[in-house]
């Protein structure tokens, strides 16, 4: 390993301890970059692909909150690129060289790419592979495309996640307008702000109370954003009780529930499925994601890539966490 990526055990966390020699078993190394990675199925999927494909690459875990580690982990000859989780998503995007329309338009970056120069440089790009993940979750999953298109859709929450799905519904999914919910207000005035700035800020309606939320047309694709976690504060109560209504409408539609760490199985899903909604697990948007990624890093096509293999291994984890 190359001595700027060298670590050490006085400056760096214990997680990366002893990673040459696991780097220097590999023909080429990629990193899944954030906070509380202990259940995240990412490894997984890309090990299932590279096996597949006859690769001997791994992404390996990278559980700091430490930019400049990561940032010279990555200068590695043997480097092929990164997944960036929270709360990196935005704090990555100045140390780039490119970012992809996507990734722009987003502001927010879950996935590092190389481009390669002439003069053997190389340069560090980002993606936002999210939103193909959000887009694909519902195109895979709901063979009826008129439950969601031309229809309002909602996205629950504020952070990097939201984003990628209000212009995932944007762009592809034929939204009519968006709902915006988040128990913390300041946070959908700056998603508002950002999408302004990039000509789709109009679509937004933020919904700000139950009683408000009655009087609205029921969205057909809603995406949810937030941990699975009880609603304690009254912001987050708030939150639920509109959910609710929307959940409660005539006409139903279909939910993507992001949060799949450390279960795809959350409170809000099993609310949404009693109400009558299609619910798509987190963990589609976690394949289809993870396969756009591994289109970026190895060269490959969806079509050359292991996407059935793929599938059995999340859904034989799937079960694993079922029983558990």
């Amino acid at each position: 390993m190359s001595t700027t990526a060298t670590v050490t055990r006085e400056h760096q966390p214990t997680s990366v301890l002893g990673l040459d020699s696991q780097i220097n078993k590999l023909d080429k190394h990629g990193f899944l970059f954030g906070k509380k990675l202990a259940a995240s199925m990412s490894p997984l999927l890309h090990d299932v692909v590279y096996h597949e494909l006859g690769l001997n690459w791994e992404q390996i875990r990278l559980d700091s909150t430490d930019m400049d580690l990561f940032l010279r982990l990555i200068r590695h000859p043997q480097f092929y690129g990164a997944s960036v989780t929270m709360p990196h998503k935005v704090a990555i995007i100045p140390h780039l060289d490119e970012l992809t329309e996507e990734c722009r338009d987003v502001g927010a970056c879950n996935t590092l790419f190389l481009r390669h120069l002439p003069d053997g440089r190389r340069l560090f790009c980002g993606a936002n592979t999210d939103v193909i993940g959000i887009r694909e979750s519902f195109v895979q999953n709901v063979p009826d495309p008129s439950v969601y298109a031309n229809r309002p859709a909602m996205v629950i929450g504020g952070g990097g996640a939201a984003r990628s799905a209000i212009y995932a519904l944007h762009k592809w999914l034929r939204a009519t307008c968006i709902y915006v919910v988040s128990r913390d207000k300041s946070e959908i005035a700056a998603v508002v702000a950002e999408c302004s700035k990039r000509s789709y800020g109009a679509r937004l309606v933020h919904v700000e109370t139950a009683e408000q939320a009655e009087g609205l047309e029921g969205p057909g694709a809603i995406v949810a954003c937030i941990p699975d976690f009880p609603p304690v504060t009254e912001g987050e109560r708030v939150l639920r009780r509109i959910v609710e209504v929307m959940l409660r409408k005539e006409r139903k539609g279909a939910i993507l529930e992001m949060c799949y760490n450390p279960s795809p199985y959350t409170a809000l899903g099993a609310l949404a499925e009693s109400e009558g909604w299609q619910v798509i697990l987190g963990t589609e948007a976690l394949i289809w994601q993870g396969i756009e990624q591994d289109k970026y890093w190895t060269g490959r096509k969806t079509s050359e890539l292991p996407v059935g293999q793929v599938k059995k291994a999340i859904a034989a984890r799937l079960a694993q966490i079922s029983k558990q």
